[in-house]
């Protein structure tokens, strides 16, 4: 008898975690689908792409360092060099592909081709990691959550502009996204996720450096003193950077890399959401329709997962 009880109530737990893990990724993707306002306010005051990213990490790196500093290194070489690849594909390489991008190409095309970032993960997981093995459901909930995106970015208006460089700069950023989901499946589970994101932040700011040897261009105090300027940058610096990274790859520990990714789907919803909100943009029924399919692609694609 006492034997059943822990067993219904080990269960019950593991629902309720399983609850949190979920709604933890939602709000992450959440906050990130809104960063594309605040960014592009920083733009329109007069802010490069490389100095928001650079100041965004440096202040969540500064922040995060306060509660986090009894390690500095990791347990191997090896490990040191997955971390400072994940500050590669996670943080410089990613937001200069996927900034300039916006720079060269359309928002449109720029969110489709970053955005399919889950579908190219789950085919690298299924090529590389042995124990990742999906099921007919779980393919059908990975497709139709594909195609809610594309009718969620599209949002009617099924006319794209093709652009060579700005197109493979979005695929670049892309495949970033892709490699550091790949490289975090290695290091999650054997280090804290507030060490691992400490890092990325510090390998994302140190292969900035030769972009600032050719560039070397900073914005000015009187600019980073603007209330608009300043309330925004505190927003991406402290929120979608050091909250969010840190829940992030505090999700990706515990539901597996691929699932965690597959939210990544959710950010174009989100990104129209406040667009609607603080822009006055109109939802249509593409938005509505995209935004069903995902939801449901989602539960197909989570449900009874076959890897970890």
């Amino acid at each position: 008898m006492h034997s059943f009880i822990f067993f219904v109530y080990f269960c019950t737990m593991q629902r309720h975690n399983e609850l949190i893990y979920h709604i933890v990724a939602l709000v992450t993707v959440a906050i990130w689908g809104s960063t594309f306002i605040s960014t592009k306010m920083l733009i329109m005051n007069g802010l490069s792409p490389a100095q928001i990213f650079t100041l965004r990490f440096l202040m969540a790196y500064v922040l995060l360092l306060l509660v986090s500093h009894n390690r500095w290194h990791a347990d191997s070489i090896r490990d040191e060099l997955i971390m400072a690849a994940l500050g590669v594909t996670g943080g410089s390489a990613y937001f200069l592909t996927e900034n300039y991008a916006l720079v060269y190409s359309t928002a449109t095309n720029v969110s489709l081709i970053v955005c399919s970032c889950p579908l190219f993960a789950t085919l690298l997981f299924c090529l590389f990691f042995k124990t990742v093995k999906l099921t007919a459901r779980q393919w059908t909930g990975a497709l139709l959550a594909f195609l809610g995106m594309i009718a969620v970015v599209l949002n009617g208006q099924f006319v794209l502009h093709l652009s060579p460089l700005g197109d493979s700069l979005a695929f670049a950023a892309c495949m970033c996204w892709v490699a550091y989901s790949l490289l975090m499946k290695l290091v999650t589970g054997h280090y804290s996720s507030a060490f691992i994101t400490r890092k990325v932040f510090f390998y994302g700011l140190i292969t900035m450096i030769p972009y600032y040897l050719i560039i070397p261009t900073f914005p000015t105090t009187d600019l980073l003193l603007r209330p608009q300027v300043l309330y925004n940058l505190l927003f991406l610096g402290c929120v979608a950077s050091m909250l969010c990274f840190l829940t992030w790859t505090w999700v990706m520990g515990k539901m597996g890399a691929m699932r965690a990714t597959n939210y990544v789907y959710v950010n174009p919803v989100t990104t129209i959401i406040f667009a609607v909100w603080i822009l006055g943009e109109k939802i249509t029924p593409y938005f509505l329709l995209g935004t069903v399919c995902i939801l449901a692609g989602l539960y197909l694609s989570n449900h009874k997962q076959e890897y970890s």
